[in-house]
């Protein structure tokens, strides 16, 4: 049993985290997390709906139905990471040794298309305030001033894109010159796929502490914009992921990890996170996207049709969900089988609890245990090569069921050939578009925690203050924190999927 002192129990007061919880997580950093095991990868006929032209309209014209009589729903957008993933390779070249980038790498890619960004009027500004008035990004390109040129991008002092979030760098440029950045095109999608009746669309941001303030100033400017642009209202909220969820952090030897004044040292839990945030939001239907998978207007039209696919599937299942429920109450042989079909057929759920053997109360039971969760519709890109996790059809932890699953690889035990050929042969992979309906039938929330597979974390190396540590990620917020929903994967076209992982993707068609 680990031992600790009044001040780790008063430091552990101040961030709501029981001492339960963190002894909770210091097994798991000592038994580690089992792996998921796997019937099959989703595939057409077998966890993932394929529709057709007609079943298309027919989703697009429920959702336009619910919008029109003033249905519930909001956009839910993590987007409190930082962008210095992005620039990377930006951070290498100014810190390194060579002061000209090598042919074909990233770095004289950005130089050669330098006035292809978006953000390229907003970096000449940068550049005339830091080396003087009559200095320009080609004449920094000219005289071989590279490092100043990338510096004034990345760094505090030039454009400070190493640090700002993903939401407020400038992605797309406009026929007319204006400009807008990951947030305004998250607003502009939220008015294209999300309004309802009276032209209200809702939004909420999940941001960091530091970065709130830009936030609310962007948003003070850009909404009047953008709801004149689509003649919308917009209700935009934000929230910092809560300190409860911080997650301790250990030595290599899994003892507790401490700062030089002797304090435990927490860190962020990951995107999952955010299940508690999303759990604090009174909505309806929910759609959930990656702050940095937005394109410009003019390449939108497939990501709204798909939406609105996404929504209206989502209806359609929720309504049967209903109906069904409403027939278990009082059960008979025919609402039981229907329920089981529907369970099977629609949301890909197979139990023992589905005996035609077991006594009629059972089947009923089971059938409505299921039915009552949260329900979530999510579209699958076909495979070919992008990076993510993907849907798969996988087992309880108890071996009782087999339900849809969004997997990462560290969630699968690579060491098995058989799983290794598995994921080579899966072919579709998770672009994060997500639709959920969070409400019972009686117009109350889930609780979203209760629905949460704590055994679906991972163990992550890192450090701190040069010292190496072991941190621990929560179940992420589409994959173990939505273990336990009722999940339809429907596969969506890749144009819907433009996501901007390095600074260079802002080059790719979608983007210009």
């Amino acid at each position: 049993m680990t031992q600790f002192t009044p001040a780790d129990l008063e430091q552990l007061k101040e961030k709501g985290i029981s001492l339960e919880k963190v002894e909770a997580q210091l097994d798991r950093f000592r038994t580690g997390f089992p792996y998921l095991r796997i019937e099959s990868p989703s595939a057409s006929g077998r966890g993932l709906l394929v529709v057709s032209a007609e079943g298309v309209k027919g989703a697009i014209d429920r959702w336009k139905t619910f919008l029109d009589d003033g249905g519930d729903v909001l956009k839910f957008v993590p987007a409190s990471g930082a962008a210095s993933r992005m620039f990377k390779a930006l951070f290498a070249f100014v810190n390194g040794e060579e002061d000209k980038p090598a042919p074909g790498s990233p770095v004289a890619q950005l130089v050669e298309r330098i006035g292809d960004f978006a953000f390229y009027g907003q970096l000449s500004e940068a550049v005339a305030r830091l080396y003087g008035e009559g200095v320009t990004v080609e004449s920094l390109i000219a005289d071989g001033r590279f490092k100043d040129l990338v510096g004034a991008i990345i760094l505090p002092d030039g454009l400070n894109y190493g640090q700002l979030p993903k939401a407020l760098l400038t992605f797309h440029r406009y026929g007319d010159g204006s400009v807008r950045t990951a947030l305004e095109e998250q607003l502009a999608e939220g008015a294209q796929t999300a309004a309802s009746k009276g032209g209200k669309v809702r939004l909420h941001f999940t941001v960091s502490a530091n970065h709130r303030d830009l936030f609310e100033a962007r948003l003070k400017e850009a909404v009047p914009a953008m709801e004149q642009r689509f003649g919308v209202k917009y209700e935009v909220s934000m929230s910092e992921q809560k300190p409860s969820t911080d997650t301790i952090a250990v030595t290599p030897d899994n003892e507790l990890f401490r700062d030089d004044k002797g304090r435990l040292v927490f860190r962020p839990g990951g995107h999952g996170a955010l299940i508690e945030n999303l759990n604090d939001i009174d909505a309806t239907v929910v759609f959930i996207k990656n702050i940095d998978n937005v394109v410009a207007d003019s390449h939108r039209g497939s990501t709204v049709e798909y939406k609105q696919l996404l929504g209206g599937t989502l209806l359609t299942a929720h309504d049967m969900i209903e109906t069904l429920l409403a027939a278990l109450a009082e059960p008979t042989e025919e609402a039981v089988a229907d329920a089981i079909e529907f369970c099977q057929q629609t949301l890909s759920y197979f139990s023992k609890d589905q005996d035609a053997s077991l006594p009629l109360e059972t089947r009923a039971e089971a059938a409505r245990k299921v039915l009552s969760r949260p329900l979530r519709v999510c579209g699958m890109v076909r495979n070919e090569g992008e990076p993510g996790g993907g849907p798969y059809n996988a087992l309880s932890s108890d071996g009782n069921s087999v339900a849809p699953q969004i997997l990462e690889s560290t969630q699968i035990d690579l060491s098995k050939p058989e799983n290794v050929e598995m994921m080579k042969n899966a072919g579709y992979f998770n672009p994060v578009d997500l639709v959920c309906w969070l409400k019972r039938p009686d117009g109350s929330r889930y609780n979203l925690p209760d629905h949460v597979d704590h055994a679906t974390g991972f163990i992550s190396e890192k450090s701190a203050g040069g010292r190496d540590l072991r941190a621990l990620e929560l179940p992420g917020l589409w994959n173990g924190a939505m273990s336990d929903w009722n999940t339809i994967f429907v596969e969506v076209p890749a144009s819907t999927f433009n996501p901007v992982k390095t600074v260079n993707d802002l080059l790719r068609p979608a983007h210009q």
